[in-house]
């Protein structure tokens, strides 16, 4: 049994690593990718960083806090910089209810509803750790005062504000129905990667002002970003043939890029989607394995 467990958490590390590579690979406007680096963070970084954080994301002797922190340290061990915070608080949720249950919506639920205080001040250290651009102060359950309260009812005070907060809140709602949604559309055209990825990307910052913009540059800022993503989105989705499209991603991406604005949560978003994914098929094989 145990070495049958140390597979699956061997396969959920893997998975992890696989995501952020998918991710890497598609031609994000505004974000970082193979096509162009940006924001002073190449793609090197984050695959350094990734490769740092899946051990501890999929430790299972490890609780969910813990594992935040744990990774947030061994990207600044790896990377010696902030590039994946928002990623390691959206894949350790789903790492530990990957690693519970067969059913991983489900499973996430509970482990959700499961966070304690503790998950809450380790989370905290890491956030303060990370000090992502933009943090500022909040007026109840901020990060650096004492965590007085569970992981989850903290995430749902910022969930107003932030959009990985408000996936805690939702039980990843986002991910399951925006994201797998569109990963499963692109698909159903029989669209090879990246663009899947691409269709997932497009699909949070068409569908949402991106909060890492906002809480950088306000809300008009964000609101203008979505609006000209929507656009963008468009134009790729009537395209016979994604590759098509290319250019136009890339003028957008450079445009983002003049102007210092990074997209980071919908990315965040992208890697939890495209992570969801692999777990979702990784638990269904298992199942039907016995």
């Amino acid at each position: 049994m145990a070495k049958c467990e140390g597979r699956l958490v061997n396969k959920i590390a893997e998975a992890f690593i696989a995501a952020c590579r998918d991710e890497l690979d598609a031609p994000k406007p505004g974000n970082v990718h193979v096509f162009a680096d940006g924001h002073g963070m190449t793609v090197r970084d984050f695959l350094r960083s990734t490769e740092a954080a899946a051990p501890v994301l999929s430790d299972p002797l490890l609780p969910v806090g813990a594992r935040i922190l744990a990774a947030v340290e061994a990207t600044f061990t790896a990377a010696g910089m902030n590039t994946n915070l928002g990623i390691i608080l959206l894949c350790a949720p789903l790492a530990a209810a990957a690693e519970a249950g067969d059913d991983l919506r489900g499973s996430l639920r509970k482990t959700l509803a499961g966070l304690t205080r503790a998950d809450a001040a380790a989370t905290f250290r890491a956030i303060l750790r990370a000090a992502p651009a933009g943090l500022g102060t909040a007026r109840r359950h901020d990060v650096h005062d004492e965590a007085g309260v569970t992981l989850l009812e903290a995430m749902r005070e910022a969930a107003g504000r932030d959009r990985i907060a408000f996936q805690y809140a939702s039980d990843f709602v986002d991910i399951f129905e925006t994201g797998l949604g569109a990963l499963a559309d692109a698909r159903g055209k029989g669209w090879p990667a990246p663009w899947p990825v691409v269709s997932v990307y497009l699909a949070f910052l068409a569908g949402f002002p991106d909060s890492h913009i906002a809480r950088r540059h306000g809300p008009d800022a964000a609101a203008r970003v979505q609006g000209e993503a929507w656009d963008a989105r468009e134009r790729y989705r009537n395209t016979a043939n994604p590759e098509e499209a290319l250019q136009d991603l890339l003028t957008f991406d450079r445009n983002l890029k003049v102007s210092g604005l990074n997209p980071g949560t919908s990315a965040d978003l992208t890697v939890a989607s495209v992570f969801a994914d692999r777990l979702t098929r990784i638990l269904i094989k298992r199942r039907n394995d016995g």
